[in-house]
């Protein structure tokens, strides 16, 4: 897969690194990291023998010079070799250990508390546009989406199109994370009906005729494999009455696309109007884990049917964001974000929209989508 430049930098000392399968981690350690030792588990030579023997993890570190970077690829398929990490670790003599993972459910039930501080925890992300420079085209992700496995291959939409199937196979069949995968495969599509809305997880559930319980835990599953993210409510000294409930996005417009079923009664308009907004969240999130700001991702919707997509609320600045798929502006696209700033004026409120001006209307900044994106660099501000 092609190397680029990623805004991702890399801690001094040995760290986590998380992400979904095809966002670049095993690309981007061998080229980051050329003369390292690495041990890829998804080699079923490699898995078998240090599951069976994690001490042999030991015999190979030692065999490295004091300082040495080792890689541990998807090392969440070998849990208990986090206990032979920490104890290198301990001995002080300078290895840093790169363990980069695209689950983190078997993480949560086997001890990974032992290495809390000893390894900080970072995140890869899809493409951002600015990563990408002139190779950006704002259609194109909105079809295939912006995951470098993806991206970088030379039939983008077979390789999407097999996705899905990569982690049913590989993911949750072989890791037995679901007794039913038709059951899961049914939820897949019905809950991709949910993307960029509030989440209502009976409603799923009877679309796909499953239980209540069995869906919101699949919700988990897809969160645990990263494929998923939900975005909650901004209820900060609120002067309204807001919902409860959060917001569920894919992580990644394509997969989005890819799982969303397609018919007479599917509206283009309603796919491509998920996408975007989907688009910009994952960029938002990729803004925020990159460039470190003390900032979190929420959006703001009243009981009365007011809504703003997102809401970047923290230290580094307060911005509230409304996304259309339009190529003109309407006042009418501007109520809720006014609304917002009405209740909250020290926001500062933009509309991301398919237009190709950048506009002042009002109190509102209306920004092309393409150029708002490609803007979007970790470490500067959200907005010039």
């Amino acid at each position: 897969m092609r190397v680029r430049p990623r805004f991702f930098d890399h801690p001094e000392g040995s760290f986590f690194l998380f992400g979904p399968r095809g966002t670049g981690k095993s690309t981007w350690i061998q080229h980051q990291f050329s003369k390292a030792l690495r041990l890829d588990l998804l080699q079923p030579d490699t898995l078998r023998t240090l599951i069976a023997r994690p001490e042999r993890l030991r015999e190979l570190v030692h065999q490295q010079p004091d300082g040495a970077t080792i890689l541990l690829d998807e090392f969440q398929k070998a849990p208990a070799l986090l206990d032979v990490v920490h104890a290198l670790i301990e001995e002080h003599r300078g290895w840093r250990f790169v363990l980069t993972g695209s689950s983190a459910r078997k993480l949560k039930r086997s001890g990974v508390d032992l290495m809390a501080g000893r390894a900080l925890w970072r995140s890869l992300h899809p493409y951002m546009a600015a990563e990408m420079g002139s190779d950006f085209n704002l259609p194109t992700a909105l079809l295939t989406g912006m995951l470098p496995v993806v991206v970088e291959a030379p039939a983008p939409a077979e390789v999407l199109a097999s996705y899905a199937g990569l982690y049913l196979r590989e993911e949750v069949q072989s890791e037995g994370l679901v007794r039913n995968l038709g059951d899961f495969s049914r939820f897949l599509e019905a809950v991709s009906f949910s993307h960029a809305q509030v989440l209502n997880i009976a409603n799923v559930a009877r679309e796909c005729q499953i239980e209540r319980t069995t869906v919101a835990a699949y919700i988990q599953i897809l969160e645990d494999l990263l494929l998923a993210f939900h975005v909650p409510v901004f209820k900060r000294r609120a002067r309204r009455a807001v919902t409860a409930h959060p917001k569920f996005y894919y992580f990644d417009a394509g997969a989005f696309r890819s799982l969303r079923p397609k018919g007479p009664l599917d509206s283009p308009s309603e796919i491509d109007g998920g996408a975007l907004e989907g688009l910009v969240a994952q960029h938002l999130r990729a803004w925020i884990d990159y460039g470190g700001p003390d900032c979190e991702l929420f959006y703001w919707r009243t009981r009365g049917g007011s809504e703003v997509d997102f809401i970047v609320y923290g230290e580094a600045g307060f911005w509230a964001i409304e996304v259309k798929n339009t190529a003109t502006v309407r006042k009418v696209d501007l109520r809720s974000l006014r609304a917002f700033h009405e209740d909250y004026p020290e926001c500062r409120p933009v509309l991301v929209y398919r237009g190709e001006d950048s506009l002042r209307i009002h109190d509102v900044e209306c920004l092309p989508c393409d150029q708002f994106l490609t803007a979007l660099r970790p470490g500067k501000p959200l907005l010039a």
